[in-house]
């Protein structure tokens, strides 16, 4: 495994055009290492600290003025006062790479970073290990084992046993960041939410049957899930847009960040439990969606991606926007490639003419090939086909 992470260049870059640098991310993910190994010269501060966060509530300026060389401030999103107070040093400094900010929340979405900061911030998600940064070793040599661990680095920096980390994880994190954004009398109720939210991974999401299935609201449905989305437990995978026959659906689909948290939110308790999990299709489109996801991001590049499916089945399971171009991907989690798995994107191919579509399977094998107009990638390759290549 790697120590260095794949944004690090990106990172320094930007920290010389933006005064304001900006990594969210799920806790756990690396960020404050991430940041403290990069800005190794400035002054670090966690607003996660009672103290230390009513200082900057009750004194913002005083608490700004202790770091003239430049600060890391841990959770920012504890005290958004400070965006503003932020937004008047670095107008009348000038410094770049000056103020370093970290969330667990993508505080991006809150209304006073996006009017203090906007010009002057640039935001990094960083998510946990890709295949790249994990390197090669047993866990990253076995598919089933790779997918059950997950990529949080305190699972292998500390060689801890995901049946060990993620427990604790969903208790200590997952729980308190809940209780922090709304009030969730709850919490019982709202584990069983999420993990019908992890039974539906990669399936068609229907709000108004999981509430019905809880007892609770379509509204309490959808507050209850933005909060996964804020917290970087989970995403929606919205269809693509442009409609060609009228009959294309409009629900999201749901993917968590990390597949060790779902299989611990799954049951899944060894990796020898996968293969015959009525879930593992949907696992392995999880596995390489979010790993495409991380190579765009590591890569400083937005992730414009969607799947299509029309009202009689037919799917592409992820496209991404390139462009007038499109990259069309079929993920199956099978060994064995065939001839049927090519239909989808042929078909598609020429109900999206005159746009170019650039057809990709990735499966569970590990052979790289060009077949019948379609690149073929196996899993350990994933990350070159993640930006096109």
């Amino acid at each position: 495994m790697v120590e260095n992470r794949n944004i690090e260049p990106k990172l320094l870059e930007m920290a010389e055009k933006f005064p304001v640098i900006a990594i969210t991310g799920p806790r756990q993910s690396g960020k404050t290492t991430l940041a403290k190994k990069l800005f190794a010269d400035h002054a670090y501060t966690t607003l996660e600290n009672p103290e230390t966060r009513e200082f900057a509530i009750s004194d913002p300026k005083g608490f700004l003025a202790q770091f003239t060389e430049g600060v890391i401030i841990h959770e920012v999103q504890h005290v958004p006062e400070l965006f503003s107070y932020i937004q008047g040093i670095v107008d009348e400094t000038g410094d770049t790479g000056k103020f370093i900010l970290t969330g667990s929340q993508n505080f991006l979405l809150m209304e006073k970073v996006s009017q203090s900061l906007a010009g002057r911030i640039y935001v990094y998600h960083l998510l946990p290990f890709s295949l790249s940064e994990i390197g090669e070793n047993k866990i990253s040599n076995d598919l089933n084992r790779l997918m059950f661990t997950g990529g949080y680095p305190r699972i292998y920096h500390r060689q801890i046993s995901p049946t060990d980390f993620f427990p604790s994880y969903v208790q200590t994190y997952v729980e308190r960041d809940v209780r922090s954004l709304v009030n969730v009398s709850d919490l019982q109720l709202f584990s069983s939410f999420l993990k019908l939210c992890a039974a539906r991974v990669g399936q068609l999401f229907n709000a108004s049957a999981l509430g019905n299935e809880l007892g609770i609201s379509y509204k309490t449905v959808q507050r209850w899930l933005s909060i996964l989305e804020t917290s970087f437990i989970l995403f929606r995978l919205q269809p693509w847009h442009r409609n060609f026959n009228k009959r294309t659906v409009r629900a999201p689909k749901l993917y968590f960040y990390d597949t060790g948290l779902l299989c611990h939110i799954l049951g899944i308790t060894v990796a020898d439990q996968l293969p015959g999990h009525f879930a593992y299709g949907h696992l392995f489109e999880n596995f390489v969606i979010s790993e495409l996801q991380k190579q765009h991001w590591n890569a400083g590049k937005p992730f414009p991606a969607f799947f299509w499916r029309d009202s009689s089945g037919n799917e592409i399971d992820l496209l991404i926007e390139k462009g007038t171009a499109l990259d069309l991907f079929e993920i199956k989690s099978a060994q064995t490639v065939r001839e049927r798995m090519f239909i989808p994107m042929k078909r598609f191919q020429k109900l999206a003419e005159p746009l170019a579509c650039n057809i990709h399977l990735i499966y569970g094998g590990e052979e790289n090939v060009k077949r019948s107009g379609v690149a073929v990638t196996g899993w350990r390759s994933v990350q070159a086909s993640a930006l096109g290549g």
